[in-house]
């Protein structure tokens, strides 16, 4: 990863093509067709304009920001894309919030479970918001996408839409019929541990325990963009 040179004042577009893209232009069958685009802010720090005000801080982040350069993997680019709302009075954004069965810890985002008898774990997403009696129609998600590593875990009775080469996991969840108080859209799913054999521990357990692998899953609201990362921990001796 790297930084495009600023010391100009001319725009600069830095356009790659990502793994999923190279690989749809080498079928050479017609499959590679861009139609969309995405912006996201991943570079910019917002207490600027906390700090400074609104004119200054904007001033700041626009001359002083450096851009990255154009990332070939989707793990790590655009991880916070914007989007657009038609509400000229909307001043707050929907956030999520975890819950689910006595194996999810949702204060602290953690998920525990185990190879051996605590193999699934039934999780619920929703959306939620602070300071506002109910969450904008335009930003209430109807697809959640979430996405887990392959190789220890999967979200049951489901295929993933993908798998990239860091075995990275895909899963597309619609939302559920009911809505919360706040008009949120829930998504609820079972994810379950694949069978993992001692050698697996061995390589991939944390360096302070060798019979914990501890692994994160990422859930995305497509309308809100709002972006919840947790951890699963799996114990070898559960």
């Amino acid at each position: 990863m790297g930084f495009l040179d600023n010391a100009s004042n001319s725009i600069q577009l830095d356009a790659v093509l990502t793994d999923a893209g190279r690989s749809a232009l080498a079928r050479n069958d017609g499959s590679f067709n861009v139609v969309k685009f995405a912006l996201s802010d991943d570079e910019v720090n917002y207490d600027i304009i906390a700090k400074y005000g609104r004119s200054v801080g904007r001033e700041k982040i626009e001359k002083n920001t450096p851009v990255f350069e154009a990332l070939t993997s989707p793990q790590y680019a655009q991880k916070y894309k914007l989007i657009s709302v038609s509400n000229p009075n909307l001043v707050r954004l929907p956030y999520m919030s975890l819950s689910g069965d006595s194996s999810v810890d949702g204060v602290n985002g953690i998920v525990t479970l185990g190879r051996n008898s605590q193999k699934t774990s039934n999780i619920t997403v929703e959306q939620t918001i602070q300071n506002e009696p109910s969450i904008d129609v335009e930003l209430r998600d109807q697809v959640f996408i979430i996405e887990m590593n392959d190789l220890f875990m999967q979200i049951s009775k489901q295929a993933p839409e993908s798998i990239d080469a860091q075995r990275r996991a895909t899963y597309r969840v619609l939302r559920s019929q009911s809505s919360n108080a706040f008009g949120g859209s829930i998504a609820r799913f079972t994810a379950s541990v694949k069978a993992l054999t001692d050698a697996t521990f061995a390589v991939f357990g944390s360096v302070a325990n060798k019979n914990i692998i501890n692994t994160y899953v990422r859930a995305t609201g497509m309308q809100s963009g709002a972006v919840l990362e947790f951890k699963v921990s799996i114990s070898k001796l559960l």
